[in-house]
């Protein structure tokens, strides 16, 4: 499923759903993604690891981490970003919480946040500046409400 949906976000862009077979750098990241058969591997658990995280994480830590270990582990050759904030956004979703959005003035804030778990393995700084997006979504739909 999450092929499908990296083929529907990256249409007219490139081919998409495809996981990569070749090594990728991120611009400005001191993070490597993984290569060739570790990436495979990475992924596969992944999927494993989201499971079970969905029984012992709260639905904002673990929309947190879908989207920061997904993103850790860049399976596609592009589009890892906006995949991943979609699942993220759905699992929200699911849990009855609003979707959030990034804005564009955030961006360097994001990048450093992603930067801090790839590297350092630390989820609590993406968990709570996702949890301070979501309450933002809120205020604004509770005022838009009044």
């Amino acid at each position: 499923m999450v092929k499908d949906i990296h083929a529907i976000l990256t249409e007219n862009i490139m081919v998409g759903g495809i996981y990569r077979n070749q090594e990728v750098k991120i611009s400005g990241a001191g993070h490597i993604p993984p290569t060739g058969n570790d990436m495979y591997i990475q992924i596969k658990n992944f999927y494993l690891d989201l499971e079970e995280k969905g029984k012992v994480l709260n639905p904002i830590v673990l929309a947190a981490w879908t989207h920061v270990e997904f993103v850790r582990i860049h399976p596609f050759i592009d589009g890892n970003g906006r995949t991943s904030r979609l699942m993220m956004n759905y699992q929200l979703m699911i849990n009855g919480f609003l979707p959030i959005s990034i804005a564009k003035e955030n961006r360097l804030e994001y990048y450093n946040v992603l930067e801090e778990y790839a590297v350092n393995g630390n989820l609590e700084q993406f968990s709570e500046w996702i949890a301070i997006l979501e309450e933002e979504q809120l205020d604004t739909y509770i005022s838009l409400i009044k």
